[in-house]
């Protein structure tokens, strides 16, 4: 990963590098941008269609991407289950492995892992030597959850920026969990329990997978333990763990008092935090950042963990696609593009597709 970069080393490395030569068929671009989303015309397929399509390919399960109501999905293997939970089980659906390909209308389609969360993929299109990926969210560290990102080589290149700005940088992995751990414990010696927010897909099993489980319970709300029976059936192990609609009932009182419980932020005010009396509250998110802003909301604790790329690590993904052109979407994509254009001399432009509402971090 790409820390406290070198920057003079850095760009003259970069700039010595070879570009890959795009050998472009006639006729309009491979990839298109559209109101419903990115559009490939040769394959007539969407890419995270905003609305119901004939077609959809997408690259991961958070709400921001994966919409109901299209004829039919594509997706990683791993997120078939997940899919099916938050889209419902009668949805037509594909899975494909990382690196096996399919065919439609000539496109050879190919999914990579992107890192964000379980089942998350980059996709990569090519039509008579044109090379688009579309990056979906993705983060360049290997988190032990989520197979890790893989760069691939391309032309165009589109990438988030939803940390692209140079005062976004993650702690090492295993720094987070150790505070996290620390302050599990200080609560639990006190008899508080402990809440964490953490979105029901990707941050809550990330967090639950790092737990000392020798400090107590770990609980998960129900939209958690539904997402964590799903991400089960497709392989996926995050360590023992209680359901909390039975385990707060059925937990004692000094039980429940050493118990941490993962809920998703939108269920703070719901009455199952209401059943466990005296509790710290704690939130997990790249946010967390930001001094005490209108991001902490009403927690007592921040640890700034993001499944999101930070500054680095959007850098290191673009260089080491060695793309031509580079398209920047939701986030801080005016200053992300400036600086790509300004710094590293790589022709990237802002590209607003439809109306994005991001919903997860």
């Amino acid at each position: 990963m790409l820390c406290r970069l070198n920057w003079p080393a850095f760009k003259r490395n970069f700039l010595m590098m070879t570009r890959l030569k795009c050998r472009k068929f006639e006729g309009m671009s491979l990839v298109v941008f559209t109101e419903l989303g990115f559009y490939c015309p040769q394959a007539d397929v969407y890419i995270d269609p905003l609305r119901k399509v004939p077609r959809a390919i997408v690259t991961h399960a958070h709400s921001d991407h994966a919409r109901p109501g299209m004829g039919s999905y594509l997706c990683e293997w791993s997120g078939v289950e997940i899919m099916k939970l938050r889209l419902g089980k009668g949805i037509s659906i594909q899975g494909l492995v990382y690196g096996e390909s399919i065919f439609m209308n000539g496109v050879e389609i190919t999914l990579f892992p992107a890192g964000h969360v379980p089942g998350s993929a980059q996709v990569r299109l090519s039509y008579h030597g044109e090379i688009w990926v579309i990056s979906g969210d993705y983060k360049t560290l290997a988190d032990g959850l989520s197979p890790a990102f893989e760069s691939v080589r391309c032309h165009h290149f589109v990438t988030e920026s939803t940390f692209g700005l140079p005062i976004f940088h993650w702690k090492p992995q295993a720094e987070v969990f150790a505070d996290i751990n620390d302050w599990w414990q200080q609560n639990a010696e006190c008899g508080t329990t402990s809440i964490i927010l953490g979105y029901s897909l990707g941050k809550a099993q990330r967090i639950m997978k790092y737990l000392n489980r020798d400090i107590g319970e770990v609980i998960c709300h129900s939209a958690i333990a539904d997402a964590n029976r799903a991400l089960e059936r497709s392989g996926y192990e995050f360590g023992d763990w209680s359901e909390a609609e039975t385990a707060v009932d059925g937990l004692g009182k000094d039980a429940l008092s050493r118990s941490l419980l993962i809920c998703p932020p939108n269920a703070l005010n719901g009455p199952l935090i209401k059943k466990i009396g005296k509790h710290a509250l704690a939130n997990c998110s790249g946010w967390m950042a930001m001094q005490k802003s209108q991001h902490w909301g009403a927690v007592d604790k921040g640890f700034v963990m993001s499944d999101h790329a930070d500054w680095s690590q959007l850098l290191e993904a673009v260089v080491s696609s060695n793309a031509e052109n580079v398209y920047v979407t939701h986030g801080f994509s005016e200053i992300f593009a400036r600086y790509l254009r300004e710094n590293l001399f790589i022709h990237a432009e802002v590209v607003k597709v439809g109306h994005w509402n991001r919903t997860e971090e």
